[in-house]
C-alpha cells in the first residue's frame, strides 16, 4: 500500500522538536514497519497561513507541489496527521478527491468556541470542511473523542491509543553509569528528570510551576538534583528561574537527541513534569518505559498516559506543596519507587506499544483501500 503523507501543522523534517512531530515520525516509521510505503507530499505548513503576507499563494503552491508527487507515485491512501483550527488541512480533502482515494486523517481536533472569535473563525471552518471529507478520522485521545462526534459519523470515528517504541526506551545501567558520571553524581544522589522544549505557553508555565514546587525541597538534607533536558526560545528565561528557586540543586543538559533521551531516563530515579493542560505526552511514556516513576498533574489528557497509583503519582488543583510532598514521599520510599517503575514499564508494553497499536490502524486503512477499490 503507498500512503500519501502531510503534516499541515509540522512537517516531519521541521528543526523544532514536539511532541506532535514525534507522534507524527512514529507513525511513518510504524507503517513502513509494517510493510508500507509513505511519502510525504508537502512540506507546506498551514498554520496560521491565512494570517500571513503572501499565505494563500503558498497554500496553493503547496497543494500544486502535492499534485505533482502524487500523479508521478499513484498512491493508494492520503492520510494528514493533525488537523484543527490553527493548522487546518487544505490540501488532503482537494487531492484525494482528485486521485479518487481514501482521506484518513489522524489525531484531528475540533472545537465549535473557534467559530466564535473573527481570529479563529476560518481556521475552525476549513478545519471542519477537512473532517467532513474524511472518510476515517483516528484520534489517540479520548477527550478528543465527544467534540469530534459532533462532526464525524460514528461509523468513521476511531480511537486509537498513543504509544511508542518500547524498545527504544529500554533502561540500561552502563548509561546510567555514564550520565551519572558525566555530571558527578554520586550513588547516593537521587535524580529527578524533566524533559520539555523551553517555549511560552503551558511548557513555560509547568516548568516555572516545577521549580517553585520543587524549592520546598531545596533546603532537605537528602542529596538530589534535578536534570534538565532540553532548550528553546526561553532558555535564558528558565534558566535563571530555576536558579532562583534551587540554586545548584539543577542542571540543564540541553538539548537531547531522541535516539539517545534513553540514556538520560535511565540515569534517573523519578520523572517529574507537571504537564499544566498537556495534551497527552510522550515523555511520559518514554520516561515509564525506562521503568521511571512519574509525578504530575492530574489534567489534559495526562491520566491516558500515567496510570495514578500504579505507575506514578497524579496530583490535582495544581497544588504546589502536594506535588512537592509527593515527590518527596518517593524519593524517601525506594520501595514504592522501584514497584512503580517496575509496573511503568509493563504498562507502557501492555497498553502503550506502537508496535500493536499500527496493526490495528493498519487493518482500518487496509479496508478502507480494499472499499474503495
Amino acid at each position: 500500500m503507498r500512503i500519501a503523507f502531510y503534516g499541515p501543522n509540522k512537517p516531519l523534517g521541521h528543526s523544532n522538536p514536539s511532541g506532535d512531530q514525534t507522534i507524527a515520525r512514529g507513525l511513518v516509521q510504524a507503517l513502513e514497519g509494517a510493510g508500507h510505503a509513505c511519502r510525504e507530499m508537502s512540506r507546506f505548513r498551514a498554520r496560521w497561513f491565512w494570517r500571513e503576507k503572501g499565505g494563500w499563494h503558498r497554500a496553493v503552491q503547496g497543494v500544486v507541489e502535492a499534485f505533482r508527487r502524487s500523479m508521478a507515485w499513484r498512491p493508494h491512501l492520503w492520510l494528514s496527521y493533525h488537523s484543527y483550527y490553527k493548522a487546518p488541512d487544505v490540501i488532503g480533502p482537494w487531492l484525494s478527491r482528485l486521485l479518487r482515494i481514501p482521506y484518513v486523517l489522524v489525531q484531528p481536533m475540533y472545537g465549535t468556541k473557534y467559530r466564535r472569535h473573527a481570529a479563529t473563525r476560518l481556521g475552525f471552518y476549513l478545519n471542519r470542511w477537512a473532517l467532513q471529507c474524511a472518510h476515517l478520522a483516528v484520534t489517540n485521545n479520548r477527550n478528543d473523542l465527544e467534540a469530534l462526534e459532533r462532526v464525524v459519523p460514528l461509523n468513521r470515528l476511531a480511537y486509537v491509543a498513543p504509544g511508542i517504541f518500547p524498545e527504544m526506551f529500554e533502561r540500561r545501567e552502563a548509561a546510567r553509569r555514564v550520565v551519572r558520571a558525566h555530571y558527578g553524581f554520586t550513588a547516593h544522589h537521587a535524580v529527578l528528570l524533566t524533559v520539555a522544549r523551553f517555549r511560552p505557553g503551558v511548557k513555560r508555565k509547568s516548568l516555572h510551576f516545577l521549580f517553585h514546587a520543587l524549592a520546598g525541597m531545596r533546603e532537605d538534607p537528602l542529596p538530589w538534583r534535578l536534570v534538565v533536558v532540553g532548550d528553546g526560545p526561553l532558555e535564558a528565561e528558565i534558566h535563571e528561574t530555576a536558579a532562583r528557586h534551587l540554586g545548584r540543586r539543577v542542571v540543564f543538559a540541553g538539548r537531547v537527541a531522541r535516539r539517545d533521551l534513553y540514556a538520560y531516563y535511565s540515569a534517573g530515579d523519578l520523572f517529574v513534569f507537571p504537564g499544566i493542560r498537556e495534551s497527552l505526552g510522550m515523555v511520559y511514556l518514554e520516561a515509564q518505559a525506562c521503568g521511571l516513576p512519574v509525578v504530575a498533574l492530574r489534567e489534559g489528557g495526562v491520566g491516558q498516559v500515567v496510570c495514578d497509583g500504579l505507575t506514578g503519582i497524579l496530583i490535582c488543583h495544581r497544588d504546589a506543596q502536594a506535588y512537592t510532598e509527593a515527590v518527596r514521599n518517593l524519593l524517601q520510599n525506594e520501595p514504592q519507587r522501584l514497584a512503580f517503575g517496575r509496573k511503568a514499564v509493563r504498562y507502557v508494553h501492555r497498553h502503550h506499544n506502537l508496535h500493536r497499536q499500527v496493526r490495528y490502524l493498519v487493518g482500518l486503512l487496509e479496508s478502507l483501500v480494499e472499499h474503495a477499490a
